[in-house]
């Protein structure tokens, strides 16, 4: 990519920075601005009521809050631009009660806009923010409240949000990364950030060397995003020094406390899954989105083998990865799996930028050697092909699976290699019997949220695709940029339902 970047966008990159470019930068920070703090907010109240309170039906309220995470923002965009648009049944029924006539009328927030933008990415990115905010809340040892006490401290402002802050922080930099990646809300909602100027460069003016220079910006906020996650953990310790390490007792909420935490708490849920799901349901119990049935079963079998190959790649790679660089230590291969695993942290239309121009070198190498050993042109191997895709997956998620697998060979015995290797198995050995068996529980849940990442990408999925090949992704794309969300509403469901399993899956381990 930085290569490409050096390259003649034959001007029109010096013509970007003079029309285009500000707006882009300008809403890309507005946006990332506006979808953080509602993110904090339903992501920090929710987990604090949830550590800290007993109300009715907070065991409950524990998981479903994870929910919305099942949801990709796009889907949320075109449910809630059928619901709140000016042909959706609410503004049809403010138009019936009250008797007007047109638009001019009266007043409705446009939920195409940077407002509607940020509310509808906010519902489905707080999980990020909750699922940690809520571990760290958790994990505060009851000593730190005591002394708080002691000393008249609010223990809240004073103790509990600033140890979680490490935390908070690494929750809210994954939601800013995936603000920065977002393509088919901004550019359903017409918001002109960095990542649909990509797009609109790349294959509206066909520049690709103009597109690279954006997506370096769009780099260099990913780099930002990194910097101040890590300096935020690494500026702060705590050791709980006493014998007696358990957590804060929940306090038992009663009258307007329970309500407020039981609103608290349903808030996020019903705008993040629940309204996006009745419009999805009721569209599919009409029978609307019954059509295309051939074409919908073809994109859910793509979807499914590509999930399933990509999840594969990626958990056998990492487990070998991990183990080696475990057990082998040496400092070079440290360095290159933990490259590897950076992949997650920037945009997909910037990945594939670097995947399709890496695979095309690929490809003129092959067409070299075929034409001068076999007399065969234009023969390629990776440009058009499903390969490309599972190679593009492979280097996005490759940090989801290193940190699943990271996490269970923590917790094996540093000696069950060595007793391998008495029992007289070799290093290969070892890891082909062992790995299986012992990282077991690691290896399906990486896999299980690969899976699911790979059903609902879209950007990534829509560049490298082959030619008349649909995904669950882009089918739903598709139709719903078209207008005909009753359509896709099956296609959106199945996307939802996919994700349901691990999001059990994190919440038990949370549990546990």
């Amino acid at each position: 990519m930085f290569y490409l970047a050096t390259g003649n966008s034959e001007g029109l990159w010096f013509h970007l920075i003079q029309t285009v470019f500000p707006r882009y930068v300008i809403n890309t920070l507005l946006l990332m601005a506006g979808v953080g703090i509602l993110s904090l907010f339903f992501g920090l109240s929710s987990a604090w009521v949830i550590a800290r309170f007993h109300f009715y039906g907070d065991r409950f309220f524990e998981w479903v809050l994870l929910l919305p995470a099942t949801v990709p923002s796009y889907l949320i965009a075109y449910t809630y631009t059928d619901l709140l648009e000016y042909a959706g049944p609410i503004q049809g029924f403010l138009r019936k009660i009250f008797g007007w006539n047109s638009a001019a009328d009266y007043w409705f927030p446009e939920i195409r806009s940077m407002g509607g933008a940020i509310l509808v990415m906010s519902a489905v990115l707080y999980p990020y923010i909750y699922l940690m905010a809520r571990t760290a809340f958790r994990l505060t040892p009851i000593s730190y409240y005591e002394v708080s006490r002691v000393h008249n401290r609010n223990f809240s402002f004073a103790v509990d949000f600033p140890l979680a802050r490490p935390a908070i922080f690494a929750g809210l930099s994954l939601v800013l990364m995936e603000v920065v990646s977002d393509f088919g809300t901004v550019e359903f909602f017409a918001v002109e950030t960095l990542t649909l100027g990509i797009f609109n460069v790349w294959l509206g003016m066909n520049n690709l060397t103009a597109a690279v220079q954006i997506a370096g910006i769009a780099f260099i906020f990913i780099l930002g995003l990194l910097y101040i996650e890590r300096t935020a953990r690494s500026r702060q310790r705590f050791t709980d020094t006493t014998q007696r390490n358990s957590s804060i007792p929940k306090r038992q909420a009663d009258g307007w406390t329970s309500i407020l935490s039981i609103v608290i708490c349903c808030l996020p849920v019903l705008l993040g899954f629940i309204i996006p799901v009745i419009i999805l349901l009721n569209f599919v119990f009409k029978g609307l989105s019954i059509t295309e049935i051939d074409l919908l079963f073809s994109s859910a079998f793509n979807s499914v083998v590509l999930a399933c190959s990509a999840a594969v790649c990626v958990m056998v790679l990492s487990t070998i990865m991990v183990i080696v660089v475990t057990y082998k230590g040496h400092p070079v291969l440290k360095v290159l799996s933990t490259v590897s695993a950076t992949g997650y942290a920037f945009p997909g239309v910037v990945l594939a930028i670097g995947v399709i121009s890496f695979s095309g070198s690929i490809d003129a190498v092959i067409q070299w050697v075929a034409s001068k050993l076999f007399g065969l042109d234009d023969y390629g191997l990776m440009l058009g092909s499903i390969g490309l895709l599972i190679f593009a997956y492979v280097v996005r998620f490759q940090a989801i699976g290193f940190g699943a697998i990271t996490s269970g060979v923590s917790r094996l015995s540093p000696n069950v290699m060595n007793a391998s290797f008495l029992l007289g198995r070799g290093f290969s050995n070892s890891l082909l019997f062992l790995a299986p068996r012992l990282l077991r529980k690691s290896i399906l849940a990486g896999g299980l949220l690969v899976f699911v990442d790979v059903m609902k990408e879209l950007p990534m999925t829509l560049l490298l695709r082959p030619f008349n090949f649909e995904t669950l992704s882009t089918y739903v794309y598709q139709f719903a940029n078209n207008e005909l969300l009753e359509e896709a509403a099956l296609a959106a469901l199945v996307i939802i339902l996919a994700g349901l399993g691990p999001v059990i899956l994190m919440n038990s381990s949370q549990r546990k």
